[in-house]
């Protein structure tokens, strides 16, 4: 299997229905190096994604997207009108780069934060290591496997 990634989203900001709607999007406005390194030097086109909706009632991995593009600059850190503008980045050498995501598929049930704690083989899925904020992280293939195995049930 090709490298796997969890990206999350607010639902009431972009959910995975988004995604549907529009079938792809640019992940713009990350603005943690580690997060942006992972989209610059590790993400490759047809990666799996799982999309997780965070800071809600319910946090839960709800789809699953995939990378649609090589990366290139975020223009929103360009914008002086944009929440992610960054007056230190130039075209010349931008500072913040973005990949696209599609939509592959819903998944049959979501998988709530809390089931993925109740996992012992999930124990040391990134997700969920004390701390972790960042809004793009790998998955290893076998956390990746499982928890797509949990949706169906």
């Amino acid at each position: 299997m090709r490298r796997a990634w969890l990206i999350k989203s607010e639902p009431d900001c972009y959910s995975f229905q988004d995604l549907e709607r529009d079938g792809s999007t640019g992940w713009e406005g990350v603005r943690n190096y580690q997060a942006r390194n992972f989209m610059r030097d590790e993400m490759q086109v047809g990666d799996k994604v799982l999309f997780y909706h965070s800071s809600t009632a319910q946090p839960a991995i709800v789809g699953v997207a995939e990378v649609a593009s090589e990366p290139y600059p975020d223009p929103t850190q360009f914008d002086p009108q944009s929440e992610y503008y960054d007056p230190k980045a130039t075209p010349a050498e931008p500072r913040w780069q973005q990949v696209d995501f599609k939509a592959v598929t819903p998944l049959p049930r979501e998988v709530t934060l809390a089931e993925l704690k109740e996992v012992e083989d999930l124990a040391d899925m990134r997700l969920l290591a004390r701390g972790n904020r960042l809004s793009v992280m790998p998955v290893e293939p076998e956390h990746y496997a499982r928890v797509l195995e949990l949706a169906k049930r």
